[in-house]
């Protein structure tokens, strides 16, 4: 028997039975002893056109039960030196979008004093900052990997500081993010004015809009961008719209011309040797979501990010 939690087997159990845990994993109440830990946000209240990501973390692990413990691919094999388990859902209040905020980064807070990763099932985007704000307070300021459609970091919305148009802005601000260490990926779509994605690059974020992005491999970009971030603690969020809705139309804000699914892949993989102390995959909206791809798509990258976890254990 492996010291480590293992997912159950589809040839232990059938794949459409089984526990309803991201990856069919153990379940725990803390995340006392673990070196990660999947945790959902059934949240859609910082949402600004279709609803439904509150039901993204049941999707995410109900689809979840495709993946296999080995990457064949990369030969990592995060079971066999990471201890994971799937600690549940944050508890958010549903009618207050600020209280839910102030919840999410208690509940974090508690999960990074056992010195755990954590690795997020969305829920809307509004999500990233109370993590950020956790974070911040064990690593300091910490790079970012952004994977999206749009930059998200609208001044308000309707009035309101804080909805998931707003989160990286708020985090520039508050001074969670290091300086010249942002990367965002896959920015496309239609805007207001044509400065809408220069306050990110005033700040010294690098934008990478989808336009660059076509018809060619993202590993050189990523080499660039681990380059970039060096040594210092980084986090990764990945909206599901920076990919193609040809590929994940399940979210709220679609937009075309996004990225490939190999593209997410090479972004995910390529982050491979960087400090990752957290991340996310949000904006999965199962009723746009019929066939439960997009939901997939977001387990697979999820799982994705645990394989390039520091410590991973990798075959040869």
């Amino acid at each position: 028997m492996s010291e480590f939690n293992q997912p159950l087997g589809g040839n232990t159990m059938p794949r459409f039975a089984g526990p309803a845990t991201m990856m069919r994993l153990p379940t725990q109440d803390t995340a006392e002893g673990l070196d990660a830990a999947f945790i959902g946000i059934p949240m859609d209240i910082g949402t600004s056109n279709r609803p439904g990501t509150r039901l993204g973390p049941r999707q995410i692990r109900d689809e979840s039960r495709m993946l296999r413990p080995y990457n064949m691919a990369t030969r990592a094999a995060p079971f066999e030196s990471l201890q994971v388990a799937d600690i549940g859902d944050v508890p958010i209040n549903t009618f207050h979008l600020p209280k839910s905020v102030d919840i999410i980064t208690a509940f974090y807070d508690d999960v990074l004093k056992h010195d755990c990763i954590p690795m997020t099932l969305g829920g809307e985007h509004t999500l990233t900052l109370p993590i950020l704000r956790a974070i911040a307070k064990k690593h300091g300021p910490v790079g970012l990997i952004h994977i999206d459609a749009h930059a998200d970091v609208n001044e308000h919305m309707f009035g309101e500081p804080i909805a998931h148009g707003t989160p990286f802005r708020r985090a520039q601000e508050e001074g969670l993010l290091a300086h010249g260490k942002v990367v965002q990926i896959g920015l496309r779509g239609t805007g207001y004015a044509a400065e809408d994605f220069d306050w990110c690059r005033d700040q010294g974020f690098r934008v990478v809009p989808a336009e660059e992005c076509w018809y060619r491999s993202l590993a050189p970009l990523m080499a660039e961008v681990r380059e970039q971030m060096g040594d210092i603690p980084v986090y990764i969020s990945f909206d599901i719209d920076g990919l193609d809705p040809s590929v994940a139309p399940g979210t709220g804000t679609v937009e075309m011309g996004g990225l490939t699914s190999t593209q997410g892949l090479e972004i995910v993989r390529g982050a491979l040797g960087l400090n990752i102390v957290g991340c996310d995959l949000v904006e999965v909206s199962p009723p746009y979501d019929p066939s439960g791809n997009t939901a997939l798509m977001g387990a697979t990258l999820l799982y994705e990010m645990l394989c390039v976890l520091p410590g991973v254990k990798r075959g040869d």
